[in-house]
């Protein structure tokens, strides 16, 4: 059975992992797609990390911007938004240029090492299936993410690590967030929904961009915020009701492949 957005899922909440570790094109992007997830687990006791594969340089709409700054600050949002979420993991920054992510030998191997040096239990990513996705970091991310657990599971790809002493990683399951076709979901509580809220504003660099760009430039800054924040959760919120009620977030779930 294919299940579809619009219908019950066919399987939800996985058992607590030990570790996860959700892999994103840019920074905020896990926030947005996995962070009550990623708050729910975190509270249960998982350890969180982080990889982020962007430098972000091009999240700002100022032709003036400096991007180095700029940098420097999505990573520091990046690091709070971990502490936010509960994570005790790492946060790790690849630093491919933002809108020039490629799923390419090199940036491969440099993922499969993350994989091996992490050794998650569970990885969330992007959907590199996605039909009519615009941005083309994301399912470059998504391909990176699949390429690279190929890889890290075998000794005979990227032969070097393991000689270094990187040994192989075989992950238990795969979560796709925004994904193509929804086959599984997490329910989160409303404490998990306030922290990928909370999570969500420490990126106070995308404020005028990926946050607040859909909603009334007219109202003050704080009525945008919550304007904002209402918006999040009816997000969650919609996709609990079609799943059971309460509040959710939809994936789909890889793992016999794996």
């Amino acid at each position: 059975m294919r299940s579809t957005h619009g219908a019950p899922a066919e399987s939800s909440n996985l058992p607590t992992p030990a570790s996860a570790l959700v892999i994103a094109a840019h920074p905020d992007d896990a926030e947005f797609q996995c962070g009550a997830t990623l708050a729910k687990w975190a509270r249960l006791g998982t350890k969180i990390h982080h990889l982020v594969l962007t430098d972000g340089s091009k999240g700002t709409w100022n032709p003036e911007a400096d991007q180095g700054a700029l940098v420097a600050r999505r990573q520091q949002e990046q690091r709070s938004a971990s502490e936010v979420l509960g994570g005790r993991g790492r946060v790790v920054f690849l630093g491919e240029v933002d809108g020039d992510l490629h799923a390419d030998d090199p940036t491969t191997k440099a993922v499969c090492r993350a994989l091996r040096e992490i050794r998650p239990e569970v990885i969330l990513a992007h959907d590199p299936w996605k039909r009519y996705r615009l941005h083309p970091d994301h399912s470059a991310a998504g391909e990176l993410t699949v390429n690279a657990i190929v890889a890290a599971r075998d000794p005979f790809f990227n032969p070097d690590q393991i000689q270094e002493g990187l040994e192989t990683h075989r992950v238990a399951s795969l979560l796709l967030f925004e994904p193509d076709e929804v086959n599984h979901v997490e329910s989160v509580s409303e404490t998990d929904v306030d922290l990928r809220v909370a999570a969500l504003e420490t990126h106070t660099s995308q404020f005028e961009t990926t946050h607040f760009h859909k909603l009334d430039p007219g109202g003050s800054a704080e009525s945008v915020l919550e304007e904002f924040r209402r918006q999040q959760r009816s997000v969650l919120a919609a996709a609990g009701d079609l799943h059971g009620g309460g509040f959710a977030e939809e994936y789909h779930l890889i793992q016999d492949q794996l």
